[in-house]
């Protein structure tokens, strides 16, 4: 029976996961760290991770899932990638990075430009203020768009450079081929013209950029090359095995979470977080869409409408550095996972509304307005406790994603019928769950499997190996 593999470079895991096509069950899952950068302070911090090392835990996470496949190995027949949008790096002709990968959370975009503002009102000036609807989401820092545009001011485009993303880089890296993307990744970028599902010029010619420089679109599930002999014997996967494009993390944790997308929508909370709802077409609206959502190509055809938090789980980890930071003031060193355990014991013991303590939970900014932070407001003695605290910033998270999906609502014209929770943020965390069900006044189901991205790149990679490559 015919086996793919999914792989998901996450901002803080790379998972990669077999799925016996014909019966939809996981077989095997491989897992490393995705190395850390230091993150510097929330804001304006740069975020750059290295390639390299990042390609490592790619291998360590294929390596330990083809072991755990054991005799089975010879059974896959596809491999696709997924992993985190927007950010992206500089490669030479023969796939040297020119530039440190340069993430989503990348915050250079707050920082003065030439001739007053910051390089994200500089950018956004150059592409309009009708840019939006050609891109169907507003530029943002940590977006390849303006991290290119500030590339480019700086001079530091070499002649014959390719911009990818991570996921273009790594697929690339394993078959010895071209960086080629695919338009959910594309679109991240700020500079597709979505309803065409190609490059925009006049976005391009903007910010003084051209196409030459960004990688080739393809769709999701074509092929792209296949696994060379190095990295066979590397991972462990049959050489000359079929690599298929892959697909952007938001889209593919969609895929795999929801089985019937109509009417659904899905809040996924990891290091960031996200609300999705599906459309078959852009909707109507689209003219009047509102700052906080984008529009976001789903592979094949159709789009997701998404509200997305640049503080997902990342609020709740700071608060937890808050708690381990106290500990070691007196001289307690805890373990992060036992910190974290405490917390949610703690927040599940408070009482609903935290003693009245109320929490913005957008800590590092929103998309739409960077310079935004969070807040606590009714502090009393009653409420200044970490069990207060910890239930405070997960109804401030649920809130908060609540206001996406009412924006969703607005804009497509109905409520969602039914609610699917994904990502880690979610599934660790109880209480979130039991809150997110209340504010969306819905039902939460957890799909039956975890690691959705790594599973919805698996399902790519097995369009991909029955059509040969078509998903018609």
């Amino acid at each position: 029976m015919p086996l793919t593999v999914g792989v998901d470079i996450g901002t803080t895991k790379t998972c990669a996961l077999a799925l016996e096509t014909e019966t939809g069950d996981v077989v095997a899952l491989g897992h490393a760290e995705t190395p850390s950068a230091d993150p510097g302070p929330l804001a304006f911090g740069r975020r750059e991770f290295d390639p390299h090392a990042m390609a490592d835990a790619v291998a360590a996470a294929l390596q330990q899932c083809a072991v755990r496949l054991g005799a089975r190995v010879g059974e896959v027949a596809g491999l696709a990638f997924t992993g985190q949008q927007h950010g992206g790096l500089l490669v030479d002709p023969g796939l040297r990075p020119l530039t440190p990968f340069i993430n989503w959370q990348d915050g250079r975009g707050g920082e003065p430009a030439p001739g007053g503002g910051t390089w994200l009102e500089s950018a956004a000036a150059r592409m309009g203020p009708e840019a939006w609807r050609v891109t169907a989401c507003r530029l943002a820092s940590g977006y390849l768009g303006l991290t290119l545009h500030w590339l480019a001011r700086q001079g530091s485009l070499p002649a014959g450079a390719r911009a990818c993303f991570i996921t273009d880089y790594l697929a690339a890296l394993l078959t010895g081929g071209e960086p080629l993307t695919d338009p959910t990744m594309a679109a991240s970028s700020g500079l597709l013209d979505v309803r065409r599902r190609a490059w925009s010029a006049p976005m391009l010619e903007a910010l003084g950029l051209f196409e030459g420089l960004l990688p080739p679109l393809r769709e999701a599930g074509e092929p792209l090359g296949s696994l060379t002999s190095d990295w066979s014997r590397r991972i462990g996967l049959p050489s000359r095995l079929p690599l298929f494009v892959g697909l952007g993390d938001n889209q593919a944790g969609f895929l795999g979470s929801v089985p019937s997308p109509e009417g659904a929508e899905l809040v996924n909370v990891g290091t960031g977080a996200q609300v999705a709802r599906y459309s078959a077409e852009a909707p109507p609206p689209v003219a009047d869409l509102p700052p906080e959502l984008e529009i976001r190509p789903y592979p094949g055809a159709g789009v997701l409408v998404v509200y997305a938090e640049v503080s997902g789980g990342r609020s709740y980890a700071a608060l937890e550095g808050l708690f381990a930071s106290v500990l070691e003031g007196f001289g307690v060193t805890v373990a992060k996972e036992q910190v974290y355990a405490r917390m949610a014991e703690l927040a599940a013991q408070a009482p609903p509304g935290a003693g009245g303590l109320l929490c913005d939970s957008r800590f590092a900014g929103t998309r739409s307005v960077p310079s935004h932070r969070g807040s606590l407001t009714g502090l009393s003695e009653a409420s200044l406790t970490p069990a207060c605290l910890a239930r405070a910033v997960l109804e401030g998270m649920a809130a908060s994603l609540h206001e996406g999906s009412a924006a969703i609502t607005r804009l497509v014209g109905h409520p969602p019928a039914s609610l699917i929770g994904a990502g880690n943020g979610i599934r660790r965390n109880t209480l979130l769950a039991q809150l997110l069900s209340r504010q969306f006044s819905l039902p939460l189901a957890l799909p039956p499997r975890s690691e959705e991205a790594a599973l919805g790149a698996a399902m790519v990679a097995g369009w991909g190996a029955a059509h040969g490559g078509s998903r018609a």
